[in-house]
């Protein structure tokens, strides 16, 4: 599934001139156990699959058995200065999900980006404004220069929690009852794979050994990578910064490590996923009743136990990714049975 991009206007093109991680302003492209979704920008999606013309925006139209989505977007990099990954998820969307603002978020190892329908960016921009964030020329992102630390916010919303036609919550832990009742209600379970564990890489912006960076070696990885046809993994290139990597451990193998990669080989990351397909494109807040109740406060109002969480959308599935240490408290906090919910 595929998601038009709208960052620099319907009629960007790269700069051949440009190291190939760095021809777009925002790609995102995440093979899953669920699904293969791609996030590019609208010049691009229109070449690799053409879809018909003259639909109507919202309608996601089948192609090449791919389905797009027509409605254009905006991509965001937004940054939380000072702040733990999970408490960072909740700080930086939590102005968005309470003004009912659906959003897609990706934690990569560099940024935090944010991608919102085009026609919602004037209300992102105040919402975010309001609330404190200010964009910054030398960041290029909407960046908060003295973030509070209030656990009363919310987090993320992929494919969020609320119909359009509900009015937004206008508390967080209002916020978390809807999600959780929705929930149950529309029988969306999160699932944990027991054999899936992941690694958060990044392309190197400097060679250890002084020669130039070995952007080859990026790309074999990746095609080795790909050709063990991965239950996971998930690519982001920007315009600003190295590639970023979510992927199976048993897959770094195929890289030179030495010269190619970043990033700790020995903390295990582990998705919790939720199949939102039955939710509307529009719906907004699902992820941040769920990460709110991670990191935040549960249903009781009692503060939880910090952990670190990132997120990852993707088209049907909101991914949410926490350390192997911490995942016996997640699926607890977020009801998951061990021996019913786990996917083998």
């Amino acid at each position: 599934n595929q998601q038009n991009e709208g960052f620099e206007g319907d009629g960007y093109l790269p700069d051949p001139s440009l190291p190939w991680v760095n021809r777009y302003p925002f790609l995102n492209v995440s093979i899953t156990p669920t699904e293969c979704s791609i996030v590019c920008p609208k010049t691009l999606a229109e070449v690799l699959f053409d879809p018909p013309r003259g639909v109507a925006a919202s309608t996601a139209v089948s192609r090449h058995g791919a389905t797009v989505s027509l409605e254009d977007f905006v991509v965001m990099s937004v940054e939380g200065e000072g702040l733990e990954a999970g408490k960072r998820v909740l700080e930086l969307t939590s102005p968005l999900a309470l003004a009912g603002i659906s959003i897609f978020f990706f934690t990569t190892y560099f940024s935090d980006y944010i991608l919102v329908p085009a026609k919602s960016k004037a209300q992102v921009v105040r919402a975010l404004e309001d609330r404190g964030f200010r964009f910054e020329e030398r960041a290029e992102a909407y960046v908060k220069p003295t973030p509070h630390h209030s656990r009363n916010r919310s987090s993320t919303s992929s494919l969020g929690a609320l119909s359009p036609s509900t009015l937004p919550p206008t508390t967080v832990g209002e916020l978390q009852a809807r999600t959780f009742a929705l929930l149950k209600r529309r029988e969306i379970v999160p699932m944990v794979d027991a054999n899936l564990r992941l690694l958060q890489c990044a392309g190197r912006r400097d060679s250890p050994n002084g020669f130039p960076i070995d952007e080859m070696g990026l790309q074999v990885g990746l095609t080795r990578s790909l050709v063990y046809q991965p239950r996971f993994l998930s690519l982001t290139l920007t315009e600003n910064d190295p590639a970023s990597l979510l992927l199976e451990k048993g897959l770094v193998s195929n890289f030179d490590l030495e010269n190619v990669l970043l990033g700790n080989r020995e903390d295990f990351l582990v998705p919790i996923m939720l199949n939102l397909e039955p939710l509307p494109l529009e719906a907004t807040g699902i992820v941040c009743g769920v990460a709110d109740r991670l990191v935040g406060r549960n249903d009781s109002g009692v503060l939880t136990k910090a952990i670190e969480m990132s997120y990852l959308s993707t088209a049907r599935t909101g991914n949410v990714i926490v350390e192997e240490k911490d995942l016996d408290y997640a699926m607890e906090a977020l009801g998951i049975r061990e021996h019913d919910n786990l996917e083998h």
